[in-house]
Parts: structure tokens; C-alpha cells; sequence
């Protein structure tokens, strides 16, 4: 049974739905490693090596994490399992190796909280409201789809990203909330959909970051 990471607490319609659609859902508890709004998100302690489910995980040393910005992004590339997408600077060398010995092409950006800020929705497309992001990606031919800022809730933040709101799972990309609240929603089902992806929401709650669903 595929393992999917997700935040001690996310939604119960969520894990239900996981649970439902067969996989073994890992809940991710809050540490005092990295601040208290991210401390349970999937994408700051580990990184799957590929579309979900299916792709490797690398799982970090939370030891090496520190509640300062860039100490607490060093696991939160985005990786599509042919890019390898991140701030590479600040990546821990351990997994940048491990990248690189799977022959991972690197995207270098200057948005640590890279996959906070990406679905990645295929091995060749993305969506994020990150400028530089996306033109970095669009630089090596992916197919990008740049939204708003905003219109995801994250508990201590004015607002969370979009990446850290969703996930692949399957066929699928899952966004924990609803996602009719953003105002690219339209747009983003139709890129998703024309890439032969299915699109999944929850409409009882805001579009809400919880790391990743990874």
C-alpha cells in the first residue's frame, strides 16, 4: 500500500478520502525544530523524488533543521522526477547528491519554500504564483501555469501558497479545501484536466497550506 504524508492536522475529509482511495495515509506531528505554522508540514522534513505515489522519499534529519529561514528549507525542493527544482544553495547536500545520482536535471531558483510554493502536476508541468519559479521552469521548456499570490489560509501567515495546498496522488491532484475560492480556479482545472489529470477538492473549508500533500 502506497504511503501519502500528510499534516497531523489536515482536514479529516481529507485523510478519509485518502483512506478511501487506498493509501496509506502518514501523519506528520508538529516539532520545535522549525516554526510552530510549518512545523507539521510534510514538505519541510521530506521530499518525494517523483510524481506521487510511486516516486521515492527522502526523508531528512530534522536535526539539521533550524526555525530561521533558509535553516528550515533545506528538504523543500520541488521535483518532478525528471527536474530537480530548488534554491540549490541552500539543499541539503545529501539529497542534491541524491538527485543528482538519480539524474535529476536541476532548476535553480531563488524561492526556498520551493514546493510550498509548486503542484507539480506531471513530470513536465507546474503550477505556482512564484514569478521567478516560473520563469525558471519555463526557461527549460515545462509547461507553467502562473496564478495568483494568495487565497490560501496558513494559521500565523497573511496567507499560505498553493503548492503547500495540494498534491498528486494517483491521477490526481488534490487540493486540501476549496478551490473555487481562488479566482485562477477555472484555469488551473483546465490545465490539470487537459494533461489527463483528475482534479479533487473539498468545498467545506477554505483552500488551506498544510505542507504539501506528499
Amino acid at each position: 500500500m502506497e504511503k501519502i504524508y500528510v499534516a497531523e492536522d489536515a482536514s479529516g475529509e481529507l485523510k478519509t478520502y485518502l483512506k478511501q482511495k487506498n493509501f496509506a495515509v502518514v501523519e506528520v506531528h508538529h516539532t520545535e525544530r522549525v516554526g510552530k505554522a510549518v512545523s507539521a508540514h510534510p514538505d519541510i522534513y521530506m521530499c518525494r523524488l517523483g510524481t506521487a505515489p510511486g516516486g521515492e522519499v527522502f526523508h531528512g534529519d530534522p536535526e539539521k533543521l533550524t526555525p530561521e529561514y533558509p535553516g528550515d528549507v533545506r528538504y523543500n525542493a520541488a521535483c518532478t522526477g525528471r527536474y530537480f527544482i530548488h534554491k540549490l544553495s541552500v539543499t541539503d547536500p545529501e539529497l542534491l547528491r541524491l538527485a543528482e545520482q538519480r539524474g535529476l536535471e536541476m532548476i535553480d531558483v531563488h524561492q526556498g519554500y520551493t514546493k510550498c510554493s509548486t503542484v507539480i502536476v506531471d513530470e513536465e508541468s507546474i503550477i505556482t504564483a512564484d514569478e521567478g519559479i516560473a520563469a525558471a521552469c519555463a526557461q527549460k521548456g515545462m509547461a507553467v501555469m502562473s496564478v495568483a499570490p494568495g487565497h490560501v489560509v496558513l494559521p500565523g501567515f497573511p496567507y499560505g501558497f498553493i503548492g503547500g495546498a495540494a498534491g498528486r496522488v494517483g491521477d490526481e491532484i488534490i487540493f486540501n479545501g476549496d478551490l473555487t475560492g481562488h479566482p485562477d480556479s477555472e484555469k488551473m482545472i483546465d490545465f490539470i484536466r487537459d494533461r489527463g489529470a483528475g482534479v479533487k477538492w473539498f468545498s467545506g473549508y477554505p483552500l488551506t497550506d498544510i505542507g504539501t500533500i506528499l
